[in-house]
Formats: structure tokens, C-alpha cells, sequence
């Protein structure tokens, strides 16, 4: 995810027939297709496979995607581990009135990672003595649901027995309630399920002790039993589901600019991210002051949501994973902060770009970094990685083909780092397939040069990212077809229509947007001998706590929504083909001309040509598809219509599908297949057919 800067944003940038009442048009046109709108799919000529992992997600934990998402902890800071504040979250029960002292200390903590707890003392026995913690955003709770609080807690001086847990809602009313008692004078966990009598959207953990005196508590959770697959530190439900739902090919994560760190110090090192969740200590999140406009001091990155649980998603949702690393490099748009390349580097600038310190971490730190994440991922119970993924649950390798190097780096920096980097992964895992980085932009100098030294480098893929305006897609549908047909792939790494401007606040996501995206990936697809994954970024948004938009999914505590854009990826990744078949417009029209947009791909396990069309136009547009050569043609086919007369069209929590796929059966009487196009509409076609 690229941070916004106007250059950037100039780089980026230059470069009616009445529907019925399902909101599309008739299956069978009533009007005549015109020889412009003739398109034959070449059955008989067919191309390059379709790579599985050709439709992905890419995720990264901006807007809340994580910890307070995806994540579901209701607890904010639960291990009071933020070091600029570690009191985040928490506040006292009616300012604390009833408290003599509450503090953050470090005096024989339960570990040395979670090393800071709180300790509450009350004068006199009071049921206002304690803290409440406000979630994040509140608290979503969900009525005759169960949810497993726990704490880890201590008493000291004086006569306290316990705690009393309550759930609130956001008006201050009780909805569940319970006891934890027993405390000693060491640290022990004590834990409870409670179950809400009413649905609160905003819910917070009120905490109070019971009796006079001093009781440290520390490791506080809230964590629902519903989660994917019920797992003890499982995902959110829906969320999950609608990922599942989208048959992704892939599963890149954690970002993204995350990797980066705006500096080093702040960098995703994914080795704190594994093991017991109670000793994971959080870092500041680097988007919560990145943007003036929506500041988030208070988002910081828990890591409960960690390597093993990324890794563990992507099988759940049948993805490959895509772990994307660190190369030795900070945010570029921030510090621009350098690994030194060898141990006797010394401080001071690096070539007027960043700079570098005799104490830090040498790039032999990141190589073995990225070497110890494959063997964490793919080694045996007898390597030292291998066997503590095996103490975590997981005894079979995960099966790793892909690991990224840096995140959207540029220059001879990344390069120089680049290479030493896929030596030493070579030398020891030839099999892997190493993503590379053209950089933020899609075209200029710097990618240029980028792209030739790493198709020199014999890269395997290299990741392209684009934000640009809506008509920037659809004019460049042709991006990659001249790009080589052998050697280095493709990943569209990161890619976004924005309605406004790049980082604008007030970006949409619109169905103009979302269509202009469709069309571009007629592009994609009508190239798959040279682009093999592609995923539109970023994937999550809470609504109240974005930073960055347009977003894929939307949600808040209690609900979630696909957006169009999310039902244009879902269309190309439950429909992806096998084999791609080449398609050509009467006249040798190009792709997009008149604002007509297709590609074409064969499935060869259910037997069907799949055609996709974008029709960018006000009216709706009569089509005829030939199918050159096809064979064993069916009699009816199953039309999928995303469409709507308004572009500035959106969906929300209250209208979750104001733009959502429609589907209808067509007759098919020959291999000359006619069908109307919706105005405003993208339209998946599967159509019986063998080749």
C-alpha cells in the first residue's frame, strides 16, 4: 500500500432499453447484434493455462483489517504492552473515583516479552474500584452468544478476593456478568464464558475488584467462541466467509507498507508473531499518524493474528500463500531507513537516501530471516523452525511455493539488497519462486530499470502495483500484451480504482470504480502466459477506522459487506477457466474499443467456455459470441450480471447488495451465441462447450 504523495498521484494518472425487474437485461437479444459487436472465441486455438493462482487477496493490516477485524479480541491492549501509552484503551470506572491507584509497572511480570501490568489498589471495597476497556471502537456482542473471557491476575496486599467481569453495552447496561476469585499471591490464569442478553455494537469489558486492597491483572481477553472452525485463537466468522467465498487463488500478506516499518525498529518481523500469543509483544501500527485527515493514535498490531495464524487462513480458503518480507529497507516515503550490507557499516547518510547505523541489523539478518520463514513453513519436526510449527498444531508442512522480497521498494537500493537475497534462497530452496518489486508506479524510469534488471536476474514474478483514476483501467486493457511471453511473470500486486484521488478521503467505492476494474482484467486474463496473480488492494476497511480508501470489504463490529469491487474479483475468482482462449472483435477491433470489453477462458474440469464482457456504455448493447471450433455444445448456459444504471452506485451496511450479482439462464441453440448486454454491466457467460 503506497503512501500518498501529489507526484505520485501526477505519475499515476497520466498515462437504453429497460432492464427487467431482476435488473438485467433479456437473455435472448431482441435486436441484432452489429458486426462491431460480433466477437469469436477462438475454441479451437487454445492458449496459455490459467495459473490457480491467477485471482488472490492481498492483505494488510490498515483500517483496522487485523485487530479489531479479522482478529476477534474485543480487549484493546489487553497485555498494557503500548509503550507510548499503556493505558491504551483502558480508562477508570467513573474517573476512578473509587480507586486510590491504578498504574502500569514491570515488578515481577509474568515473562520477560510481557513484562508491563496493571495494578489497581482501592481504599474501601467498592463496585466502581476498577477499569473498563472500551474495544476497539466498542465492543461487538451478539446476543445468547458465548465469549471466554480471561486474565491472568495476582493479589497483594490487603483483602481483595477477586474480580468482578461485567459486559456492557455503550448506555452503561449490564449484560452479562461473572466472578473470577481465588487469587493468590502468584500470577494464574483464571477464565469465564459469559453470554450477552441483548446485541450491543458497541459494548465495553468493565473490571472491578472485590474487596479493599491490591490485585494485579495483566493478559485480559475477550474472545468469542464463534470463530472459523472454532479455533481457540480463531478469525472472524464472516469475514473469513466472504473471503472463502471468493475461491482466491493466493494469500498475500501482511501488506504492504507493514512489512516496510517507517523505520527499521518498527518493521513486521514475523519471528515475534509466532508461538504463545500471551508473550507476542505489540508494536505501534504505522499507519495510526500517517495520514493527517484520519490520525489512529491508538492502533498498534497485537499480533495474535500472526505468521502461523496467516499461514494456517490460507489453507482454510484454499489459498497458496504469499509471505511478503522485509528486504532491508524502511518505508521509503518515510525514513527510507537502510540495512547496512555488511557489519562493518557505519552511520550516517547512504547516497543522500537514508540512512544506517554500526548497531543495526546487517542484511545477513533479513537473508536468514526469509531462510528460517521457509523452513518454519515447509521443514520437518526434526529442524529447529519445522518442529515450532509443529509445537504450534500444525505437523504438515504448509506447502510454501512463493515468498516476496521487500514490498513496492525502488531504486538501486532494492536491487542491490535484491539479489544477494535471491542467491542465498536459491542456494538452499531452488524451488521457491521469489517475488520481486517494480516498485509504487506503473511506469517511469525507475520501473523500467527495475523491470530489466530483474528479468536479467531471471526473477521468477515481478509484483506491479497501480492506483489511478477509473478511466486509467480501461484505457490501459492492453497493458501486457506486449509484454514477453517467456521468462519473468506478472503479479498485479496491488491495484485500485480511485473515484476521487490517490489517498483522498473521499474515494468511493463506486460501480464505476468496480467496472472499470472488470475491464482492465479482460486484459489480465486475455494475457495469462504473462500475468499469473492478481489482487485488488486493500482488502479490509472497518468503518469506523479506516485510513486508506477504496477498500474491498467493509465492515464494523457486528456486520460486513462486499462492495462492487468485491463482487468483480468474486466473478473472475469463482470463474477462472483452465485454459485461456483467444478472442478477437469483428474488423480486428481492439480490446475495449467502443467501450466493449471481453476475454474468454475454457474450464476443462466442468466442460465450459467462460466469456466475460464489460459493456461501458448507457445502452444496452446486443452481442453475438462465435465459438470457433467448439465441440459437444449444450443447450442452455448461466449468465452472472453485475450492473447498474448509476456509477456513482455503492453498497453500505444498510444496502449490502445495491450492487450484487444477479444470475439467469440462457438458450443456446448453436455455437453463434447471442446475448444483450445490461447498460453499465459486467457479465460472466458460462456457456456447456467442450474444446
Amino acid at each position: 500500500m503506497p503512501t500518498y504523495f501529489p507526484t505520485r498521484f501526477a505519475q499515476l494518472t497520466t498515462g437504453l432499453v429497460a432492464l427487467s425487474s431482476l435488473g438485467l437485461a433479456p437473455a435472448v437479444a431482441q435486436n441484432k447484434p452489429t458486426a462491431a459487436n460480433t466477437i469469436t472465441v477462438q475454441v479451437n486455438k487454445p492458449g496459455a493455462p490459467i495459473a490457480k493462482t491467477m485471482y488472490g487477496l492481498f492483505f494488510e493490516d490498515i483500517n483496522f483489517a487485523a485487530d479489531g477485524g479479522l482478529y476477534p479480541e474485543l480487549v484493546k491492549n489487553k497485555s498494557f504492552e503500548i509503550a507510548d501509552n499503556y493505558l491504551t484503551g483502558w480508562k477508570g470506572i467513573n474517573g476512578a473515583a473509587a480507586l486510590k491507584t491504578y498504574t502500569v509497572i514491570s515488578d515481577r511480570p509474568i515473562s520477560a516479552t510481557n513484562n508491563h501490568f496493571a495494578r489497581l489498589t482501592a481504599a474501601t471495597a467498592s463496585p466502581d474500584a476498577g477499569l473498563i476497556n472500551e474495544g476497539f471502537r466498542g465492543m461487538g456482542l451478539k446476543q445468547n452468544d458465548e465469549y471466554t473471557f480471561s486474565v491472568y491476575a495476582r493479589r497483594g496486599p490487603g483483602n481483595v478476593t477477586g474480580l468482578t467481569v461485567t459486559l456492557e453495552d455503550e448506555k452503561g447496561k449490564m449484560l452479562a456478568q461473572s466472578q473470577v476469585s481465588g487469587l493468590t499471591n502468584e500470577w494464574k490464569k483464571y477464565s469465564v464464558v459469559m453470554k450477552p442478553s441483548a446485541t450491543a455494537a458497541k459494548g465495553q469489558l468493565r473490571l472491578a475488584l472485590n474487596g479493599a486492597g491490591t490485585a494485579d491483572i495483566d493478559v485480559i481477553s475477550l474472545f468469542p467462541k464463534d470463530t472459523y472452525k472454532n479455533r481457540e485463537n480463531g478469525l472472524r466468522t464472516d469475514l473469513v466467509q466472504l473471503l472463502k467465498d471468493m475461491n482466491p487463488g493466493f494469500l498475500r500478506f501482511p501488506g504492504g507498507c507493514i512489512v516496510e516499518g517507517r523505520t527499521l525498529n518498527e518493521r513486521y518481523q514475523w519471528k515475534e508473531t509466532i508461538g504463545d500469543v500471551a508473550s507476542r509483544v505489540p508494536l505501534i501500527n504505522r499507519w495510526n499518524m500517517e495520514f493527517k485527515h484520519r490520525s489512529t493514535p491508538d492502533y498498534y498490531q497485537s499480533f495474535g493474528l500472526g505468521f502461523f495464524e496467516y499461514f494456517q487462513l490460507s489453507e482454510d480458503i484454499g489459498a497458496e500463500p504469499v509471505p511478503i518480507l522485509n528486504v532491508g529497507m524502511a518505508c521509503q516515503f518515510n525514513s527510507a531507513e537502510l540495512a547496512p550490507t555488511t557489519s562493518t557499516a557505519t552511520s550516517g547518510p547512504n547516497a543522500g537516501e537514508g540512512h544506517n547505523h554500526a548497531d543495526d541489523p546487517t542484511l545477513d539478518t533479513f537473508i536468514q530471516d526469509a531462510l528460517d520463514l521457509i523452513e518454519f513453513a515447509n521443514g520437518p519436526a526434526s529442524s529447529p523452525w519445522g518442529a515450532k510449527r509443529v509445537a504450534m498444531g500444525h505437523a504438515a508442512p504448509f506447502n510454501l511455493k512463493f515468498i516476496g522480497i521487500g514490498n513496492e521498494q525502488w531504486g538501486p537500493q532494492y536491487l542491490e539488497r535484491y539479489e544477494p537475497f535471491m542467491k542465498a534462497i536459491k542456494a538452499k530452496y531452488p524451488t521457491i519462486n521469489i517475488v520481486s518489486s517494480a516498485g509504487p508506479s506503473p511506469d517511469g524510469e525507475l520501473f523500467d530499470k527495475a523491470s530489466k534488471r530483474l528479468r536479467e536476474l531471471k526473477a521468477e514474478v515481478i509484483d506491479e502495483h497501480y492506483y489511478a483514476k477509473p478511466d486509467w483501467f480501461r484505457q490501459n486493457v492492453g497493458r501486457y500484451d506486449n509484454y514477453p511471453t517467456t521468462g519473468t511473470k506478472i503479479f498485479a500486486g496491488e491495484y485500485a480504482a480511485q473515484s476521487v484521488a490517490i489517498g483522498s478521503p473521499d474515494n468511493k467505492n463506486s460501480w464505476d470504480c468496480a467496472i472499470s476494474e472488470a475491464a482492465f482484467m479482460t486484459g489480465l486474463e486475455r494475457n495469462a502466459d504473462k500475468v499469473v496473480m492478481a489482487s485488488y488492494a486493500p482488502l479490509f476497511a472497518h468503518v469506523e477506522a479506516w485510513q486508506w480508501t477504496p477498500d474491498m470489504i467493509w465492515f464494523d463490529n457486528l456486520k460486513a459487506y462486499g462492495t462492487p469491487n468485491y463482487y468483480v474479483q468474486k466473478m473472475y475468482s469463482t470463474n477462472p477457466g483452465t485454459t485461456m482462449l483467444p478472442v478477437q472483435r469483428a474488423g480486428n477491433a481492439k480490446n475495449g474499443q467502443d467501450n466493449l470489453f471481453s476475454s474468454a477462458v475454457a474450464d476443462d474440469k466442468t466442460g465450459e467456455i467462460i466469456v466475460k464482457l464489460v459493456n461501458y456504455s448507457t445502452e444496452a448493447r446486443p452481442v453475438a459470441i462465435n465459438l470457433q471450433g467448439v465441440k459437444k455444445l449444450g443447450k442452455a448456459g448461466k449468465a452472472t450480471v453485475l450492473a447498474s444504471n448509476d456509477l456513482n452506485a455503492v453498497n453500505t451496511l444498510e444496502q449490502p447488495t445495491n450492487v450484487a450479482p444477479k444470475e439467469e439462464s440462457f438458450k443456446v441453440s448453436s455455437s453463434n451465441v447471442t446475448y444483450t448486454l445490461a447498460p453499465n454491466s459486467f457479465t460472466v457467460l458460462r456457456i456447456p462447450g467442450k474444446r
